[in-house]
């Protein structure tokens, strides 16, 4: 009886995900890589170089996590049809990596939320929402680029060039 309830919820799960294909690909495999990728720099990069540029004019490796948390309350909050959070104007005033470090993946877990109830249908149900979607997955991949170089300057190998050379059996 348990396998075949078991079975059962496999087929229903497997029908709604088929019947979300934009909403689901975009979680999957944009949204859940993207966040992964950001949460691991802002791990590996050490406290001191928070303050890191490339170069004059440009922002600190900081700066740019604060943008991704700051876009991420603003972007989630239309998905979720509610006004931005305090803590998308508390971020501009964090400093630490702690602190930085924390209200980042505090957006992307109140982006998490706003995902699950995201269905096809929600996605393109005005332009707000569909180029919040957009925004979310695009930006933040966009902000993941720039912390590369900011990574590989300092001798950090990116997450994502980490993560593929574990599956290949290579150290660099």
């Amino acid at each position: 009886m348990r396998t075949r309830a078991f079975l059962y919820c496999l087929l229903v799960f497997g029908t709604l995900q088929a019947q979300n294909p934009l909403t689901t690909a975009a979680t999957e495999r944009y949204f859940n890589v993207v966040r992964r990728n950001l949460e691991a720099s802002a791990d590996l990069m050490p406290a001191e170089k928070y303050s890191f540029r490339l170069t004059d004019g440009q922002m600190t490796f900081a700066e740019w996590l604060v943008h991704s948390t700051q876009r991420n309350y603003s972007d989630c909050a239309a998905l979720k049809s509610e006004s931005v959070p305090g803590a998308e104007r508390q971020a501009a005033s964090l400093k630490t990596k702690a602190e930085v470090s924390k209200a980042l993946k505090d957006s992307f877990a109140y982006c998490a939320e706003a995902l699950q109830t995201m269905d096809d249908q929600k996605a393109i149900s005005s332009p707000q929402i569909s180029n919040a979607l957009l925004h979310l997955v695009v930006h933040n991949n966009e902000i993941y680029g720039n912390l590369a170089g900011y990574l590989r300057v300092s001798g950090i190998i990116p997450p994502s060039t980490a993560s593929r050379n574990s599956q290949k059996g290579k150290k660099n």
